[in-house]
């Protein structure tokens, strides 16, 4: 005879009860796996992993901190990597830029997970989210600044960025390599990838078109979150079966959403990225200043 559930027996019922290692409640991996489709599309449109508001969902559900942090850095790589296939594809990956600050990043990031605990985890992470939050409000003022002035439709970061492929002179090169270096060692630091500093460096920096820096940014960002997730899973801090649905469900939200950035105007581009900062600087500060309170 078919089994009769109700209400209370759903909302009680667990991953575990499913016959999958997990003791999530099925109504929270449910929940898990929407707001990762949503943060997946948003991620893959501006070009960043957004593990930042992935990870407060995953706590406030009672995940573990060590599980929800080991799980959602791959989820954050998978994402990743989703949408850098689908920006490379419509030609939005500079390998020189992955080179060039890609590079220096991975060995901040290795250097960086030596380093952690020299400094307390809540003073770089609140640093790092005033930074970011400054660079979303200059994001959203220079938009507003060119709109009242009536250049709505035209680049938004000095002229010409619309198609630039960058400037690469020797100075430039070695500031956007200092910075990559600089990000990945904070990263490695307090266990994230932070392409929400390096997003707005590229652009600043290299002067390189908004839609290719988020290309760019979320193929780094795929490598950095890999290199972060294997030291997770060699101590046992991932929950397969979640990474598996909330990962599955990111990278298509990232496709679709890495897929919206080519059909946009650049300037609603860049507002959007200016929101986007705005929050992940809000949530960064925050995590790092609960710690010091």
């Amino acid at each position: 005879m078919p089994v009769e559930l109700d209400l209370s027996d759903l909302l009680t019922m667990s991953l575990n009860d499913l016959g999958l290692s997990s003791d999530v409640l099925l109504w929270k991996a449910v929940l898990l796996t929407v707001i990762s489709l949503l943060v997946g599309v948003l991620g893959g449109f501006v070009g960043l992993a957004l593990g930042t508001i992935r990870l407060p969902a995953m706590l406030l559900f009672g995940i573990p901190a060590p599980i929800a942090g080991g799980t959602n850095i791959m989820v954050s790589s998978l994402s990743s990597l989703s949408g850098s296939i689908r920006h490379w594809k419509a030609g939005r990956v500079d390998m020189r830029i992955v080179i060039v600050m890609g590079a220096p990043a991975f060995a901040g990031a290795f250097l960086g997970g030596f380093a952690s605990g020299i400094i307390h985890e809540g003073v770089l992470l609140f640093l790092a989210g005033l930074l970011v939050l400054w660079q979303g409000i200059e994001f959203v003022v220079i938009y507003r600044n060119r709109v009242k002035s009536g250049q709505s439709a035209s680049p938004l970061f000095g002229a010409g960025l619309e198609g630039s492929k960058g400037l690469f002179t020797k100075g430039r090169i070695s500031a956007e390599a200092g910075i990559g270096f600089g990000v990945g060692l904070l990263g490695g630091s307090v266990g994230l990838i932070l392409g929400s500093i390096r997003l707005p460096a590229l652009v600043r920096v290299l002067k390189v078109d908004p839609r290719i820096a988020a290309g760019t940014n979320l193929f780094i960002g795929f490598f950095m979150g890999t290199i972060g997730w294997v030291g997770h899973a060699t101590q046992g801090k991932v929950d397969y079966p979640l990474l598996i649905f909330m990962g599955a469900f990111a990278v298509v939200g990232s496709w679709y959403g890495a897929k919206l950035t080519g059909r946009v105007n650049l300037n609603t581009l860049i507002l959007v990225m200016g929101f986007v900062l705005v929050v992940v600087g809000l949530l960064l500060a925050y995590r790092g200043i609960v710690p010091l309170m």
